[in-house]
């Protein structure tokens, strides 16, 4: 499960995750982007649940200097000794220049040295030296974990993964149908035993599939007009079926980007319907080889309008519990 979840404060958090393990849930996942950062709710829920495995899904590399973010996941991994696990990624041109005034320079070198220097900084050595993009001069953590955290890369093409692959514990994969999963893992073949695949899905557990299509629809020309994710879905074989998405966004004709996204893309990569059937979705993530399905739980009217009861049922079903 992605927290914090859409709509709750999040102090309402502590009852809800401390129910999630008997709903069927082995961990929370966090997410950054312009709401919670990515460390603060998985601390409150390493005290609040504490048999649940935690991760970043994902802290941009970019936005925090690579010695406080060894800093901050040598401190969440301490809290939680073995159930931390921290997810890195480029992000975007929009997160880390537009809203964090960082330069977007060289997003595959930046993520390689981070994880190099992560892995060097985590274990407790000291790290000294070129990173490639950055360089750092003597600097080793006062407080290594015991356990030191998996490392996984966020990853979109073929590049990445496969440096997830070589260098890293586990890929993070997001916006990608059951489908798309062959390809991604055709990409981390020389991975070794044990590696993790995990991924963000979004669930939108409603049966009205109109009010699922329209969130989608939002959701999908936000995010696939991004460059690196329009690149991402041309490599997964959808640009003829998105390039009028694409023409009336960069047009400016938001609802015409809108009313071109076909209902198959949305029905494959949102997934929706009852709370039943989206977990047999889910389970065909599984199926196809990701490690860890991460729900990104969407609100809807049903939710809105049942409250808590409502949202623990649907957590239920998704979580598949009878």
């Amino acid at each position: 499960m992605t927290i914090p979840l859409t709509g709750i404060p999040l102090p309402d958090h502590a009852a809800l995750l401390s129910t999630l393990p008997d709903l069927g849930y082995t961990d929370v996942w966090s997410s950054e982007v312009a709401g919670a950062d990515a460390f603060t709710p998985l601390a409150l829920a390493s005290v609040w649940s504490p048999t649940l495995r935690l991760g970043t899904a994902i802290a941009p590399v970019f936005t925090r200097g690579p010695a406080l973010l060894a800093m901050q996941a040598a401190t969440l991994a301490e809290a939680a000794p073995g159930r931390f696990t921290l997810g890195i990624g480029a992000s975007s041109p929009v997160v880390v220049e537009d809203w964090n005034a960082v330069p977007f320079d060289h997003p595959y070198e930046r993520s390689r040295g981070v994880l190099r220097f992560l892995r060097t900084a985590l274990a407790g050595e000291l790290a000294d030296g070129d990173f490639g993009t950055f360089a750092v001069r003597r600097f080793r953590l006062e407080r290594a974990p015991a356990v030191a955290p998996k490392l996984l890369l966020a990853c979109l093409r073929s590049r990445m993964l496969r440096l997830a692959a070589t260098e890293a514990d586990g890929a993070i994969l997001n916006w990608l149908s059951v489908e798309d999963v062959a390809t991604a893992r055709a990409e981390l073949a020389d991975a070794p035993e044990g590696f993790q695949v995990v991924a963000r899905i979004f669930v939108c557990p409603t049966a009205d599939a109109d009010e699922a299509r329209a969130a989608g629809r939002r959701l999908i020309a936000a995010y696939l007009t991004v460059p690196a994710y329009a690149a991402f879905h041309r490599w997964l074989g959808r640009g003829e079926v998105l390039k009028p998405m694409w023409d009336a966004w960069t047009a400016g004709d938001r609802r015409g980007a809108l009313a071109a996204i076909p209902d198959e893309v949305v029905d494959a990569l949102i997934v929706h319907g009852a709370p039943e059937q989206c977990h047999a979705h889910l389970q065909r993530y599984a199926a196809a080889g990701v490690t860890t399905p991460v729900i990104a739980l969407l609100p809807t009217r049903d939710l809105a309008a049942g409250g808590p009861p409502a949202l623990l049922e649907t957590l239920r079903a998704l979580g598949g519990r009878p």
